[in-house]
């Protein structure tokens, strides 16, 4: 599908008419990588005065603004939009029925999201900000150069911010078969009837909901006890609720035995509680985690290492084995967010160049898994205090008592703030509602302040807002205390 969206913005993120500059000498940093940690870092060090050059191996923007969290909220969106028409009958609009989407415009649409977007790091921007733009693929040729092509770009200091791509699943003859992930899955062409999603993880929980709401008949196989494995089992029960009411068939504790292709449909074998069975469909898309771009740039030739999982090893500091050569982002960090790679690529060369002895085990970063109700969660979770030994006291609001929530007719989910047992420090937070994305960061803000519960409850929210469920769970701490008191 290509159109005047489409054409800008492959123009923005790799010309096809670009030719690579000649290398300037001695760069300051090279960068191998133009997704959100290259970029930021790219961005940091032209504001500090550093000559720049950065690497792109396949298009601008990473897997962010290509393959990832941009084009798949761009069809959250669209699904929402078209459930809301299905669903206006309760707030007193006409029955609608039956609605399906208009797959064509959904994808024109995003397609111009993803166009503008675009805008912000096209080759021409920075290039404009000096940056010197290489496109093609990076080897290491020593401790202190970088090749591309043929050009040998020397360096004082290195970033590597290659990103990550998506994991494949162990599953015989699936390949014979075909599979999407989230490198084409953006592309499709239409919307299939009938669509596969393996693995419970957030991309695949979102695509799973959004396609539902589109039109497909859409199947969840996941070979764990729940979704989202990182999140408190209730978040995961609600999803569970919210999937089942818009038609998305789960099938948990799933073991997937094989694929095949007869007379031109895909078939997946799986045993479910111990009874196997056989699905049908149209597409299969495979969300099941992604792994580090660490391979193929010769990293041992400037002596750096890698993990057993191909994740380049870094200390504290985002600095590899080589005192030359940083690392950021997904093909280093444990938590594969965009936030997170923005903010390790700016750290990355603070530390590099203005010696900031910043830590990125010290980054507190809040993600959303961008379901209906959405899922966010900051901080430590009661388990992960637990292992730490810490003692906790968690504060529950329930979306049901929110006035905001009620008038909304979105009493699905909860607010959860842990605390350090025997002090008003909050340590974590789970939120579950429908902006829960905009509300966590409300405490990304109270934690990296260190305001704590007591300066929370006295904040004063705007009213009626979901966001009050917050101050409501402050509230009763305070209340608590007046409780406990002789």
């Amino acid at each position: 599908m290509t159109d005047e969206a489409d054409v800008a913005y492959l123009q923005r993120v790799r010309p096809p008419d670009w030719h690579n500059p000649a290398p300037r000498g001695l760069y300051d940093l090279v960068i191998v990588g133009g997704g959100p940690a290259g970029l930021s870092a790219a961005s940091l060090a032209r504001s500090l005065g550093l000559r720049v050059a950065l690497i792109e191996r396949a298009r601008l923007g990473g897997n962010s603004l290509n393959s990832g969290s941009i084009p798949s909220k761009a069809l959250v969106r669209s699904g929402r939009a078209v459930e809301a028409v299905i669903d206006g009958s309760r707030f007193g609009g006409p029955e609608s029925g039956e609605c399906s989407a208009d797959f064509a415009a959904v994808m024109r649409r995003m397609h111009a999201i993803r166009s503008r977007i675009a805008e912000s790091c096209s080759a021409l921007r920075l290039a404009a900000l000096g940056v010197d733009v290489f496109f093609g693929h990076a080897e290491f040729a020593d401790a202190r150069s970088v090749r591309v092509g043929t050009a040998a770009l020397h360096f004082k200091k290195a970033l590597i911010a290659a990103g990550a791509h998506p994991r494949g699943a162990a599953v015989p003859n699936l390949e014979a078969v075909g599979y999407l992930t989230s490198a084409n899955f953006f592309e499709m062409q239409s919307l299939p009837r009938r669509l596969a999603v393996i693995g419970g993880g957030p991309l695949g929980c979102e695509m799973a909901q959004a396609f539902a709401h589109m039109g497909s008949k859409v199947t969840i196989l996941q070979d764990e006890p729940k979704f989202l494995a990182r999140e408190e089992r209730d978040a995961a029960e609600i999803l569970s609720l919210s999937l089942a009411r818009c038609g998305v068939e789960t099938r948990l504790n799933t073991t997937i035995s094989g694929a095949r292709s007869v007379n031109g449909e895909k078939l997946i074998d799986f045993e479910n509680m111990g009874i196997a069975r056989t699905l049908a469909v149209d597409e299969i898309l495979v969300s099941v985690g992604r792994a580090a771009n660490s391979g193929e740039m010769r990293l041992e030739a400037a002596g750096i290492v890698t993990a057993a999982d191909g994740r380049i090893q870094i200390d504290d500091f985002l600095c590899t084995a080589n005192p030359d050569v940083y690392a950021a982002g997904d093909v280093c960090m444990a938590h594969k967010f965009t936030n997170v790679a923005e903010a390790s690529g700016e750290m990355a060369v603070r530390n590099a160049f203005a010696k900031a002895g910043q830590r990125h085990s010290a980054i507190i970063a809040p993600r959303c898994t961008y379901c209906d109700p959405e899922i966010a969660h900051i901080g430590m979770h009661t388990r992960d205090a637990a292992r730490q030994g810490m003692p906790v006291k968690t504060y529950t609001i329930m979306m049901q008592d929110v006035d905001r929530a009620i008038t909304d007719g979105r009493v699905d989910g909860f607010v959860k703030i842990h605390l350090r047992a025997g002090s008003d420090e909050i340590i974590g937070a789970s939120i579950v509602a429908s902006r829960a994305s905009e509300m966590i960061n409300e405490v990304a803000v109270i934690m990296h302040a260190r305001l704590g519960m007591r300066a929370l409850a006295g904040i004063l929210h705007t009213y009626p807002a979901q966001s009050d469920a917050i101050r409501l769970a402050a509230r009763a701490y305070m209340n608590s205390l007046q409780h406990a008191a002789p």
